[in-house]
């Protein structure tokens, strides 16, 4: 079996976590699920983001819903953040042509 994919039942005992949610996460596309030979997997390059999601939930009470917006609103704020030092590059580099140097 491929080392990426994580048994879901496997990490919900580990994890206490109930299998709904994980169910409920992949209903609501926040993850996505794969099925080999009748076993469900998590792939490993999402684990971040269910740990994430799971305390959100048990931690905070964050219905899944309120997860989905979360996690959008997140992947905003980081592409956001993105463009905003691309943008302080570029003005950096113009005011070094034009000017000859930067201030700060």
């Amino acid at each position: 079996m491929e080392t990426d994919l994580i048994i879901v039942r496997e990490y919900c005992q580990k994890s206490h976590v109930d299998p709904s949610f994980i169910v409920s996460l992949e209903e609501d596309g926040l993850i996505d699920i794969r099925e080999v030979d009748g076993e469900r997997y998590l792939l490993e390059s999402q684990l971040r983001d269910l740990e994430r999601f799971v305390r959100w939930h048990e931690d905070l009470s964050v219905n899944i819903e309120g997860i989905g917006v979360i996690h959008e609103l997140m992947g905003r704020l980081h592409e956001m953040q993105h463009e905003l030092d691309q943008l302080r590059r570029e003005v950096r580099v113009f005011r070094s042509n034009h000017f000859g140097y930067w201030e700060e």
